[in-house]
């Protein structure tokens, strides 16, 4: 889990192709492969290992995701409800008649 202020190291793929290399062909120690690209940990190098064994990606896609904007608070109000009503339809037990969820008070956790 990430501590308050801890940053975080980006790699380029040429940098993790390159440690994937000399840990399976070259049976390079995680150590001596951290010391080489000044990698922090073993498990990062491990999850690239098995990502390529895996035929997967390497590609990063932390800080991809597009916000959705809207042109007013109208229409942010609108989709809300909707995502509402969605959730609804798919957890029926849990906003209907006899739900502690509709009567005030009766939460499980409220003492």
């Amino acid at each position: 889990m990430a501590k308050k202020g801890q940053t975080f190291n980006r790699y380029d793929e040429a940098t993790k192709k390159e440690a994937v290399r000399l840990r399976l062909e070259e049976q390079w120690s995680y150590p001596m492969i951290m010391d080489k690209f000044g990698i922090k940990s073993e498990t990062q190098i491990m999850n690239w290992v098995r990502k390529a064994q895996n035929g997967e990606s390497f590609e990063d896609y932390r800080g991809k995701w597009t916000k959705k904007h809207f042109n007013s608070a109208e229409e942010e109000i609108a989709h809300l409800k909707a995502q509402v009503e969605y959730l609804k339809k798919l957890n029926p037990n849990l906003h209907g008649e006899g739900s502690w969820i509709s009567k005030p008070g009766s939460s499980p956790f409220e003492k």
